[in-house]
């Protein structure tokens, strides 16, 4: 299984990157939208995206809906993870193609619990 982490903090992608590499992913980073993009059209394999929503040139919900503009990555699962909490901003998100939403500050059970709702089994003898 393959994730991108897309998160202008370094401390929240290697928090994040642990986490999944925890539970059997390989793991790509971006700082920002347009790095995302080249790293994500370097291989149709990604499985998972997890995308905050606020970055220092566009927004995650616009890298949410430039993704979801391409079918070749129909596939990829897409979760923000971002401080945003209220109910308009989830729906937008959703509205835009995430599958799910997750909000900071978060702990390792509810990001597993998230990618069992999206269908991601963990791998035997590893928990996050």
């Amino acid at each position: 299984m393959r994730a991108l982490v897309l998160d202008d903090s370094r401390a929240m992608r290697t928090i994040l990157k642990g986490v999944l590499s925890e539970v059997g992913f390989e793991v790509q980073e971006a700082p920002n939208v347009r790095d995302a993009l080249v790293v994500l059209g370097q291989g149709d394999d990604f499985d998972l995206a997890l995308v905050d929503w606020n970055l220092p040139d566009v927004e995650g919900i616009e890298f949410v809906r430039q993704v979801r503009a391409q079918r070749r990555f129909d596939r990829v699962k897409l979760m923000m993870v971002t401080t945003e909490t209220e109910t308009a901003q989830v729906a937008s998100a959703i509205q835009a193609g995430a599958n799910e939403y997750i909000m900071k500050p978060f702990s390792k059970q509810a990001i597993a619990e998230k990618l069992l709702l999206l269908g991601f089994q963990v791998s035997p003898g590893q928990h996050a």
